[in-house]
């Protein structure tokens, strides 16, 4: 049997991964990790698990070596040790080409350019390797757009292996490469500045300051390495590797360049984002380039497209500033907005950055209940180009008599009658306060437009959030609701079928509520094979099929021989779901 490599998945954050390797209880290592070349210095196990050599041979051979024990099941010895042939490989460039020479394949797999566009064996869905070398990686990092293709590419294909991508990474973009799924460096461009006498630091190369008694040793370049390792790993862990990534993207005009075209792919990525996270996640907006986070796009695409108001708020639009606590209706400044409109009959709308517009009924939900920026009460051109666009969208789609603009943007309503309530007045003056009460009661009047009761005003944002974080809210017919704020159960026939959970922001499925679950067809899908009973969690080797759509966080429903048998929450969104090792779902409801 061919030698493997013992890895689970210990942190991620999309394709970001910290994986622990080998035995899981006693991992010797986690990744990010080095991997040493000849030449360099003995390294750390810790910090480098792998030695690797290339022959001068035609073709070339590459062979990894383990320095410790990383082989299941018994993990004796060091191992695993790969070789394979590297091949022919031709100038990105040349992509019509075929180099003509095969590259090997099995647990070590040397991928590059012309292989991705012409070997038809990276096709074989029985090929999982351990790890993949980009081999060309240096000369794609030089053509706009291709290492980020080549590397999605990668890690949608193969999602169970550890990627390296020789001579490109550094302590100035290593965070940048591991969001994008780069699991291995190594000392390529830190020996380059070593010689050339230049600190490679974690804000790129630098002239070390002599009067501080620094030197541009190949100890101090590691040293970089490992604060810049380090960074790396604390930051997935705790769901921040996105602010880090922003930063330093900024060490270079190529790293904002890759940040943006990974941006796009990924907004186009099925089952990547998370649909709900940690209550202590925040979603950090002080970098410009949130505009163009994925979970930002997908937030104002449904909001563009998808979103509908509750029923019978579709008459009188409010929008309102957002607020620094969230949700907002928690902050003092919404207390006040909330008081003076004192009518649950109209449809409040905040407007903020970077998200453009968040209804009141979804306030409570990632990512609108996550976000952090900086605000200055000014306004960029892009940021009025989104919010404009998404009101218009809004406004199309639904059939408001009157929007009353309570916030700071300029707006343009179209035909639909527009009144400002502040103007150039503070959100939260008296003055301004009195203005949005007198404008709202005169609305409702002059709309004949009834007050609700509060149970229907409930319902309508369990509904909101059920059309945003399932499938649709067709299970919640019939049933009512329980308890008191926030601690809300529902209830169908007198049996609780979920609860409102204030830490998930989002709800707590029971057993009872899977055949409801199932004949609404209200979450995505897992069929694990035949045979014994659902006992355990959902791994990759008991699934039969899964649904394309799921995100980290999802409730999905567990089917066996076409029956619905329990209830799992995703661990790992679908990209990751054919062949990652490690727990993909936790089960938590078994019939």
């Amino acid at each position: 049997m061919a030698q493997e490599l013992g890895r689970v998945v210990f942190s991620r954050d999309r394709y970001a991964r910290s994986w622990s390797l080998g035995d899981r209880k006693a991992p010797v290592c986690r990744t990010p990790i080095l991997m040493q070349l000849s030449g360099d210095p003995e390294l750390e196990t810790f910090l480098s698990p792998f030695s690797s050599v290339t022959d001068m041979n035609i073709p070339s051979t590459l062979t990894i070596s383990s320095k410790a024990p990383l082989s299941p099941p018994d993990f004796s010895g060091n191992s695993p040790n790969f070789e394979s042939f590297i091949g022919h490989v031709l100038p990105p460039s040349l992509e019509e080409a075929n180099a003509g020479e095969p590259a090997g394949s099995g647990q070590l797999l040397p991928v590059s350019w012309q292989r991705l566009s012409h070997d038809k064996s990276l096709l074989d869905s029985n090929l999982n390797p351990s790890i993949i070398v980009l081999v060309d990686s240096v000369q794609l990092a030089s053509q706009a757009g291709k290492l980020v293709k080549a590397i999605h590419v990668l890690k949608n294909k193969f999602p169970g292996s550890l990627l390296w991508t020789p001579g490109i990474g550094g302590p100035d973009n290593a965070a940048v490469l591991n969001w994008f799924g780069v699991d291995i460096f190594d000392l390529s461009r830190s020996r380059m500045c070593n010689s050339a006498g230049v600190i490679l630091s974690e804000n790129g190369p630098r002239m070390p300051v002599e009067s501080m008694g620094e030197i541009a040793s190949i100890e101090v370049q590691i040293q970089h390495w490992k604060q810049s390792i380090a960074s790396i790993k604390s930051n997935l862990k705790n769901g921040t590797l996105r602010s880090l990534v922003d930063k330093q993207s900024l060490n270079s005009p190529n790293l904002v360049e890759h940040l943006r075209v990974h941006d796009k792919i990924c907004s186009q990525q099925e089952g990547l984002l998370s649909s709900h996270v940690d209550s202590e996640k925040i979603l950090d907006c002080s970098s410009p380039n949130t505009l163009n986070d994925p979970v930002v796009n997908e937030w104002c695409d449904f909001i563009s497209n998808q979103y509908t108001a509750p029923e019978g708020l579709d008459n009188v639009l409010i929008l309102l500033p957002c607020s620094a606590r969230k949700p907002y209706r928690l902050s003092k400044s919404h207390g006040r907005f909330i008081r003076a409109i004192n009518s649950n009959s109209c449809h409040e709308v905040m407007v903020t950055s970077p998200l453009g517009l968040v209804p009141r009924d979804l306030e409570e939900i990632w990512p609108a209940s996550h976000y952090d920026i900086p605000v200055t009460g000014d306004w960029t051109n892009d940021e009025l180009i989104r919010t404009q666009t998404m009101l218009d969208s809004l406004l199309s789609r639904h059939n408001y008599n009157v929007v009353i603009n309570h916030s700071s943007m300029k707006l343009d309503a179209g035909n639909v009658e527009l009144i400002e309530t502040r103007t150039g007045l503070s959100a939260g003056s008296s003055d301004a306060l009195e203005n949005l009460s007198k404008t709202v009661k005169e609305a409702l009047q002059r709309f004949k437009v009834p007050n609700r009761k509060n149970n229907h005003s409930l319902m309508d944002t369990f509904s909101s959030i059920s059309r945003k974080q399932l499938k649709n809210d067709k299970w919640l017919d019939g049933v009512s609701i329980r308890g008191k704020p926030p601690f809300w159960r529902l209830e169908k026939d007198n049996l609780q079928i979920a609860i409102w959970s204030i830490d998930r922001r989002g709800f707590s499925f029971s057993k009872s509520a899977i055949e409801i679950l199932h004949q609404n067809s209200a979450l995505s899908r897992v069929f694990i094979k035949s045979g014994p009973k659902l006992k355990g969690d959902i791994f990759f080797s008991n699934i039969e099929a899964f649904d394309s759509d799921i995100k980290a966080g999802n409730d999905i429903l567990v089917y066996q021989d076409d029956l619905p048998v329990g209830l799992a929450r995703a661990v790992a969104p679908a990209w990751e779901w054919p062949i990652t090792g490690g727990r993909l779902a936790k089960t938590h409801q078994r019939l």
